[in-house]
């Protein structure tokens, strides 16, 4: 294990001093500034990425950079992490810069800031002075300042070297970020209480291409010097740029238990903050710090959290879903409860709906899961939001059961469905459960087993019992009492071992009794997603949306454009496709139901007017119907005919869930104003005023009008024109379809499945009024929404950053959104947040490209989670 580190850190080591070496060669004129956009730095990138794929998994590391890289902006560039360095730290500067530039060079810019206390003690302690301590705080007189001041400015420039040694760009700061006022001048002396932080600093470095390099040396308003203990500096630095992470580096690597003497792996603050702090080994100085993490933890959003961690341990814990240190969170305070009227029978329902898996795959119903709980006595375990919900079953005298594990995308990344996991292993020291074997997070059900079988498509897992005798008792007892399915005696192989290569990558193919493999992971693991080739054609493919979705696909490594139909463009070439030659074809409904019966493609995309493509889509139902080579193709419809249709999966990934359309093969995109107002409503939808309707005022280009035939080029080609020209607007907008337009039901109707509590059943009622305007694509929506609460602006900002926490299409800025940051981007960003003076009524500004995530990016995101691809594949995101 050790070796293997050394190996890690020498390569790392080795790759960035070739990287420097580059940098160094490169004339001035041509260096990359504040981007990693040259071919050069491009692929320094992907050397240092492919390094990190020997601490974790492909699919973590890049989930963490995709996350980390999303959570900063041109605005905001300062949203990744603060990284305080602890004065003992500094003593490994090499190690500390090494693992600085690593993220350097995986273009993330990481604010840092270090304390000096060892090496200032050294200093004072050389020349006969003993430092002097009151309340842990050190005494600072002129002299002791004017050797922090010195010793901090010779730390700083040390680690700007080695940064720099590496051809890592940093910007040492040792002032003008921390104003202060003096703590306790007659007690403390000139130690200063920080009263403001100016981040301009900062930002202004890292716009440069810079990391920012910090000391914690502040000043008052009158000018003078102040010390300010580095932890305290940080955490209000924390507080004024609100960063994904926190990490406190330190020579310890983490905190430890003060009786065992083991690292805390995971702390969740509002489940065991209280607790943790009656414990008699939680004194003194562990006592302090705990305090500190949940002082600054409240005042940062829940998607923040801290890490504390060893120099040599940085990339594993920000890179891996085991981590390395401790790492601190909120969290959230979990339930448990023994009837299903505690949770909120109508919550629980949705949460069913949305999450089984053997509802989603039709094998079950909701009705079907909560009947058979009246038989048995249960606990349902969760946490407040309902991110995370595990049903036990556990009769008296008899072995519990885990029957249900259903996890949010929140509940995941976020590490509760383990807090919940552990709640159970405190309540049953042992368990029997089951999951699919195709199940993608089954890597994480096999840690947590000593024990697993795998028959007929399903896997079963136990922890606490070490005889396979044993084991097979009780699940002979379990399976005659019909509590789980019969199929899983005789527990062994049923026939004799297969080669390992032979089984499913992750799945066992016979018993196992194993101990868990230390260092397991926080939260579930993925399953790699298809590379198959697979053919698509495409219907409707003269409009603006039609283009752009062919454009789009021209970049996909996987999905092939094999059809394209337009009656007037029958016979021509298709002129934006790249990847082969495409003409196009006028498809009747005879001619797709005679491919879809011989399965010609794998996915169609009906680009038509509304009202049009029914009969396609019965086409292509009968030719499936007939189909003798597996299941039907998936279809994804762009227009509004089947948004309505219960038979149909809604296609918005990022509000209702990835689950239901992975395994749909009817999918309904979205509208361009509904995704944006939909996604601008969801996350205030716990405020929502009963008998009021939130009001969405929307401004789109005017692509969104659709288009015309124009007249013919001079290869007698018909063109394609808009319908609404900039000419025709005179500068101006123009209000339309000031009520009852068709994007005010479908946002209503589907944002009525996420309502909570007393407002379940209730409906949604949206009023939403569009404007044309004379840019060609991108819309503005400003939401105007009562609440039944009174909020301030930072926690309307939380919620939205709580709801689309890690997701990649998803931009959050402080500022209102304006039509330069939505026109040919592939995400919604969304902004502007604020709050009536009385507190009772939210504005948020929300924009998308309405032909990229409004319709073209959007399809793509459904036709890769249904053809089971990367969500992402094809579309450009940073």
């Amino acid at each position: 294990m050790h070796a293997i580190g050394r190996v890690q850190k020498h390569s790392l080591r080795g790759a960035l001093r070739a990287t420097a070496t580059r940098a160094a060669a490169r004339p001035a004129n041509v260096v990359a500034v504040r981007t990693l956009s040259s071919a050069s730095a491009q692929s320094d990138r992907d050397t240092i990425t492919r390094l990190l794929y020997s601490i974790g998994t492909k699919r973590e590391v890049e989930r963490y950079l995709r996350i980390f890289s999303s959570s900063s902006d041109s605005s905001h560039p300062a949203k990744f992490a603060v990284i305080k360095v602890g004065g003992a730290v500094l003593d490994q500067v090499e190690e500390l810069a090494t693992n600085l530039s690593f993220l350097y060079r995986v273009g993330l810019y990481p604010v840092v800031l270090h304390g000096a206390g060892p090496q200032l003690n050294s200093i004072i302690e050389s020349a006969g002075v003993i430092p002097d301590y009151i309340d842990g705080i050190r005494v600072t007189d002129a002299k002791t300042l004017q050797v922090a001041r010195s010793v901090f400015l010779d730390e700083n420039l040390k680690l700007v070297a080695a940064l720099e040694k590496l051809g890592t760009r940093a910007r040492p700061i040792t002032s003008g970020v921390f104003s202060a006022d003096y703590l306790d001048k007659d007690k403390y002396g000139l130690v200063g209480k920080i009263t403001k932080v100016d981040k301009r600093p900062i930002e202004a470095a890292i716009r440069a291409g810079a990391l920012p390099i910090l000391t914690s040396l502040a000043e008052s308003d009158a000018g003078q010097i102040l010390n300010v203990n580095a932890d305290i500096a940080a955490g209000e630095l924390a507080k004024e740029l609100e960063p994904m992470k926190i990490v406190f580096l330190n020579d310890k690597g983490g905190l430890f238990h003060g009786v065992t003497g083991e690292k805390l792996d995971l702390l969740n603050l509002d489940q065991e903050y209280d607790e943790l702090m009656k414990q008699p080994w939680v004194k003194y100085g562990t006592k302090l710090k705990l305090r500190e993490f949940k002082e600054l933890l409240d005042h940062l959003p829940r998607t923040s959290s801290v890490a504390v961690i060893s120099v040599d341990s940085l990339q594993r814990e920000l890179f891996t879903d085991s981590g390395a240190g401790t790492l601190i969170r909120r969290g959230y305070k979990l339930f448990q409860h023994k009837s299903i009227d505690s949770v909120g029978a109508d919550r629980l329902r949705q949460v069913i709906h949305d999450r089984d898996p053997d509802v989603l795959s039709g094998d079950d119903s909701v009705t079907g899961v909560l009947n058979s709980l009246k038989d048995t006595p249960y606990t349902i375990y969760g946490d407040e939001p309902l991110d995370v919900v595990a049903i036990v079953a556990h009769p008296e005298g008899e072995v519990p059961i885990l029957t249900k594990l259903l996890a949010s995308r929140n509940g995941v990344m976020n590490g509760i469905v383990d807090n919940v996991f552990n709640a159970i292993k405190k309540d049953h020291r042992r368990l029997f459960w089951t999951a699919r074997a195709d199940d993608e997070n089954r890597a994480w059900h096999f840690e947590r087993a000593d024990g697993s079988f795998t028959r007929a498509g399903k896997s079963l897992f136990w922890y606490g019992v070490s005889d396979v005798n044993e084991v097979q008792k009780i699940v002979k007892s379990i399976e005659e009492k019909g509590r789980i399915p019969r199929t899983f005696l005789p527990v062994g192989p049923s026939a004799p071992p297969r080669k390992a290569a032979s089984a499913p990558s992750g799945v066992r193919s016979y018993s196992t009794i194993a101990r868990r493999v230390p260092g397991s992971s926080r939260g579930y693991a993925t399953a790699a997603p298809s590379t198959e080739q697979k053919r698509l054609a495409l219907i409707g493919a003269r409009g603006f949306t039609g283009q752009t979705l062919t454009t789009l696909l021209s970049n996909h490594p996987h999905l092939n454009l094999t059809h394209v139909s337009s009656r007037q463009l029958a016979g021509f070439p298709l002129s934006n496709y790249t990847k082969a030659p495409v003409n196009y074809s006028a498809l009747s409904a005879e001619d797709v139901e005679r491919m879809e019966k011989d399965g010609e493609v794998d996915a169609w995309v009906m680009a038509l007017p509304n009202g049009v493509c029914k009969p396609f889509v019965d086409a292509i139902d009968r030719g499936s119907a007939e189909r003798k080579n597996g299941k039907g193709s998936v279809v994804v419809d762009l227009s509004a005919d089947y948004r309505f249709e219960d038979g149909w999966t809604y296609g918005l990934p990022e509000l209702y869930g990835r689950d239901a359309i992975r395994t749909s093969t009817r999918i309904s995109n979205p509208g361009c104003y509904a995704t944006s107002s939909q996604l601008l409503v969801a996350p205030l939808l716990k405020y929502l005023k009963p008998d009021t309707w939130p009001t969405v005022f929307g401004v789109s280009g005017y692509s969104g009008a659709g288009t015309v035939t124009g007249p013919t080029d001079s290869d007698g080609r018909p063109t394609t024109i808009p319908k609404v020209t900039a000419e025709s607007l005179h500068g101006g907008i123009r209000p339309y379809a000031l009520t009852d337009h068709i994007h005010e039901r479908e946002a209503g109707r589907h944002l009525s499945s996420l309502l909570s509590g007393s407002l379940v059943g209730t409906g949604m009622k949206l009023a939403f009024v569009p404007s044309v305007a004379p840019w060609f694509s991108g819309i503005i929506s400003v939401l105007s929404m009562p609440l039944s609460e009174r909020v301030t602006a930072r926690d309307v900002r939380a919620l939205y950053e709580e709801k689309y926490a890690g997701e990649r299409l998803v931009r959050i800025k402080n500022e209102v959104p304006t039509i330069v940051d939505v026109e040919n981007q592939h995400g919604w960003t969304v902004g502007g947040f604020q709050v009536h003076s009385e507190g009772d009524r939210a504005v948020v500004v929300g924009g998308l490209d309405n032909l990229l995530k409004g319709a073209a990016t959007q399809c793509l995101q459904n036709l890769n989670l249904a053809l089971g691809y990367d969500e992402y594949a094809g579309i450009p995101v940073a």
